[in-house]
């Protein structure tokens, strides 16, 4: 098959920041019954970074000042900030406001995006149209930061273990007659397999005291909730499938791919995604050992782990693919 080649992005500069406070899998261990050898066992995870107070949009702004040096380029050269979170520190101002007063780069346009888990191959994409398509934004800053200590229930032991705190941002501008295809989606059916609440309607004027039947599952306060089987029977079709048809998109097959950077959720996933797309794990970028699932933040930051230990250089062919709440799912490949 021949790569199409058509406008698509440079990456010119990436960077990550994960907090210094690391919760191993004995630290767990000593807060809710479980172990080492469950964990590791069933989802590939040995340690995750928490915040020890730090905000969500201080985790973004520290990768993107890594990303904006990377690139050598100044923070006012930036147009446009796009933050994939579902994490934020407040519902207003956003996170690409906060992140935007941090590094200053006043006078650029600051979006936040929330497509959970698949939030940086959206923000990717959405990035590489504005590229193409608006003569005043010539360079994005694309941010995922997540902060999912303060939406975890550590008293569920089933999900406490899974999520950690980090990162990473990518310096994007246009690049003309590159690889570059994209295939994103969603199924809202399955919105109550991964869900946390915000408030709930209230108000001084409200006399209707029945709940309003959502079709969402019972939840404890704010914290996250899953179902981890349905989740799982989603992950391991919605994958390969995306990775596939980027591919058909993109006139190549997996085979020719460098690199797959997985949402990385759970090694079994993986492993068993792998397995239906037919190609080596040895072609899939997996650090959940080091992270555990960081949401949207978890294939960027697996992504700059690559670049940093050789695994993905220039000029390689790499597939970014998720899936998360929403239920969403996304593939892009680039030229890196």
């Amino acid at each position: 098959m021949g790569s199409s080649k058509a406008t698509g992005v440079k990456i010119k500069g990436i960077g990550k920041y994960v907090p210094e406070k690391v919760a191993t899998n004995e630290d767990f261990a000593k807060i809710v019954e479980t172990s080492d050898e469950w964990i590791t066992q069933r989802t590939g995870i040995k340690k995750r970074h928490i915040t020890n107070g730090e905000p969500t949009y201080y985790l973004g702004a520290m990768a993107a000042k890594e990303a904006i040096e990377d690139a050598g380029i100044k923070a006012e050269d930036i147009d446009l900030i796009i933050v994939a979170t579902c994490t934020p520190d407040f519902y207003t101002p956003s996170e690409s406001c906060l992140i935007q007063r941090e590094i200053g780069a006043a006078g650029s346009m600051a979006i936040d995006i929330n497509c959970a888990c698949t939030g940086f191959d959206y923000g990717l994409d959405m990035a590489k149209r504005y590229l193409q398509s608006d003569d005043d934004v010539d360079t994005v800053l694309l941010v995922a930061a997540e902060e999912l200590s303060k939406f975890v229930d550590y008293t569920d032991r089933s999900s406490c273990i899974l999520f950690g705190d980090g990162a990473a941002a990518f310096v994007l501008q246009k690049q003309e007659n590159t690889l570059y295809a994209s295939y994103l989606g969603a199924d809202g059916n399955g919105a109550k397999f991964l869900a946390a609440r915000a408030l709930k309607p209230e108000n001084v004027f409200r006399t209707n005291k029945e709940d309003f039947n959502m079709d969402m599952p019972e939840m404890k306060d704010h914290y996250f909730t899953q179902d981890g089987k349905e989740v799982y029977k989603f992950a391991t079709k919605a994958m390969p499938n995306a990775v596939s048809k980027v591919c058909e998109k993109a006139g190549i097959s997996p085979e020719e791919l460098d690199a797959i950077v997985p949402h990385q959720a759970n090694v079994r996933i993986i492993e068993t995604a792998a397995k239906n797309l037919g190609v080596s794990m040895d072609k899939m970028v997996v650090y959940i050992d080091r992270y555990g699932n960081t949401s949207s933040a978890s294939i960027p930051i697996a992504f700059c782990d690559a670049v940093a230990e050789g695994r993905i250089k220039r000029g390689d062919k790499v597939c970014l693919v998720g899936f998360g709440g929403g239920l969403t799912y996304a593939a892009v490949i680039f030229e890196y």
